[in-house]
């Protein structure tokens, strides 16, 4: 069966998606968390990729990235994913496909989508009804944005600075955006290639020369 296009942006923020196979756990402890961050950590900086927010769910992952030139993301994300099953394979004696083929990733306009986005990606162990607040749940970047905890997996999003003149400022400001629980429609970030306002996507429809519209078969594309 011929793979689903996926667009490569190398100047745009993308969010990125991977579940475990047929929805199966990817972490049963935290401890299987913390080391998936870690190896998150310890691989990002030699292969050139920022991230902006991240999630992990116990069953799929979410993050924010951006690449510096030259950045090859599939890359990235298949040593990472490599690297984990390993370690989950001796500790469960497991055998099989541990993730859900490929990652899934979409375009997005910098500007408000990009925080909004966020919000989106933050808000997973609430809407799964895990914990009441997002700063309730250890393995996101909330506590980065909204309490100014060090976390040296986050590039600070480009967007945060905006919210405020001083860091407290800046705090108060993200925690406000989480009293309103709505969000950007989960519909687009599950089918869509293109995340923004209609100017945004109708230029990358032109740059690409891709509809925005449910992921049709084909090649990955890169972004020149």
């Amino acid at each position: 069966m011929a793979r689903c296009a996926r667009l490569i942006s190398l100047d745009l923020p993308m969010h990125v998606m991977n579940r475990g196979n047929n929805r199966q756990l990817l972490f049963t402890t935290d401890e299987e968390k913390a080391y998936f961050k870690y190896l998150l950590l310890s691989k990002k900086g030699h292969a050139g990729v920022h991230i902006y927010h991240y999630c992990l769910m116990n069953n799929h992952i979410h993050l924010i990235v951006r690449l510096e030139p030259g950045a090859d993301l599939s890359k990235f994300l298949k040593q990472v994913f490599l690297a984990y099953y390993a370690f989950y394979r001796n500790k469960h004696d497991y055998s099989g496909h541990l993730f859900q083929g490929r990652f899934k990733n979409i375009i997005i306009e910098t500007r408000t989508y990009l925080l909004q986005c966020g919000k989106y990606i933050e808000l997973n162990p609430v809407r799964a009804k895990i914990v009441r607040h997002p700063g309730d749940y250890r393995f996101s970047s909330f506590h980065y944005y909204a309490e100014g905890r060090h976390d040296p997996l986050v590039k600070r999003n480009p967007c945060y600075e905006a919210l405020g003149n001083t860091e407290a400022e800046r705090r108060i400001a993200y925690k406000a955006l989480f009293i309103d629980r709505k969000h950007v429609n989960s519909e687009s970030l599950r089918s869509h290639l293109y995340l923004g306002s209609v100017p945004f996507i109708q230029a990358m429809e032109e740059r690409f020369g891709i509809r925005n519209v449910s992921l049709k078969k084909g090649r990955p594309f890169k972004a020149i």
